[in-house]
């Protein structure tokens, strides 16, 4: 039978997370006795071998890594339904609309201000969330809508309404010899030797390589940049929350980006819609600036 439950799928993701039983049991506040059993019943159900156990450590096999990533999505899922038909029962819930912090602040305001200005939109409350977690925020229900941005985010299998299209700058100390340049590319700003790049986590949590901080909040990377240990080119809307130690430059052949209203396939709601049609209201405005 490959009928699968939600409740081992929840211990099992906990084990693939952990790589360690005992931690494992913690954070499920159970024994670690009935989670080795329940994931060897789950192997044998399956017919694979999804962990390698040794003495010292756990590791995921081939199997147990597509099992970790389909198993978010079953639980993602499971959670989606159960806040979504919550929050169906309540005809007064506002559109919760999640987008990272700092980013895209002005295009966030203009489009707040234009929902509440549409007598049949719902009231929208925003959610701020870190880099690269409004896709998760969407598949788990958390969230109705999302601020994204294309090629950046994790836009598979959203419905989107684009805003708008941005070219991107290097944020930088403003002590730096770089600072003082009008304009940078991108051989300008890769390798500098007492500046090296940020690196933000890419889509599947891990980090590029390289000799810079890993970063993973705008709070760390603002800090850091003040303190002249690192750079970071970003998108040039972002520029709304630098502190007075950076300095913006345009860095000229760096790959525009395009801010998204995303959401789930198939969900485009009243709310939802109301919200859309604000936003491609701001993206045909002849007095709207780009972004």
């Amino acid at each position: 039978m490959d009928d699968l439950e939600t409740r081992e799928l929840r211990y099992f993701v906990a084990v693939a997370e952990e790589l360690h039983f005992g931690r494992a049991a913690q954070r499920l506040g159970i024994a670690q006795p009935p989670l080795s059993r329940a994931v060897r019943q789950l192997e044998r159900r399956l017919g694979v071998q999804l962990l390698q156990r040794d003495r010292r450590s756990v590791a995921l096999t081939e199997a147990g890594s597509v099992l970790l990533r389909e198993a978010r999505t079953v639980l993602d899922a499971a959670a989606a339904a159960a806040r979504r038909t919550r929050r169906a029962a309540d005809p007064q819930h506002p559109v919760r609309l999640v987008t990272k912090a700092g980013a895209s602040h002005e295009l966030l305001q203009r489009l707040l201000a234009a929902s509440a200005a549409d007598a049949e939109a719902a009231p929208v409350e925003v959610v701020l969330c870190e880099v690269g977690e409004q896709a998760r925020f969407l598949r788990s229900g958390r969230a109705d809508v999302a601020l994204m941005h294309r090629p950046v985010d994790d836009l598979a299998g959203f419905d989107t309404e684009d805003l708008c299209t941005e070219g991107q700058v290097a944020l930088l100390p403003s002590g730096h010899p770089l600072a003082e340049r009008p304009w940078l590319t991108l051989a300008d700003v890769r390798d500098v030797p007492d500046l090296p790049m940020a690196r933000w986590p890419r889509l599947d949590g891990s980090y590029p390589d390289g000799p810079g901080p890993e970063v993973h909040t705008q709070s760390q990377l603002a800090q850091l940049v003040a303190l002249g240990k690192t750079l970071l080119v970003i998108p040039a809307s972002s520029r709304a929350w630098q502190w007075p130690e950076h300095v913006a430059v345009p860095v000229t052949d760096a790959r525009e980006i395009t801010t998204v209203l995303a959401w789930p396939p198939g969900r485009r709601s009243p709310a939802v819609a109301a919200l859309a049609r604000a936003a491609a209201g701001l993206r045909t405005s002849p007095s709207t600036p780009a972004c």
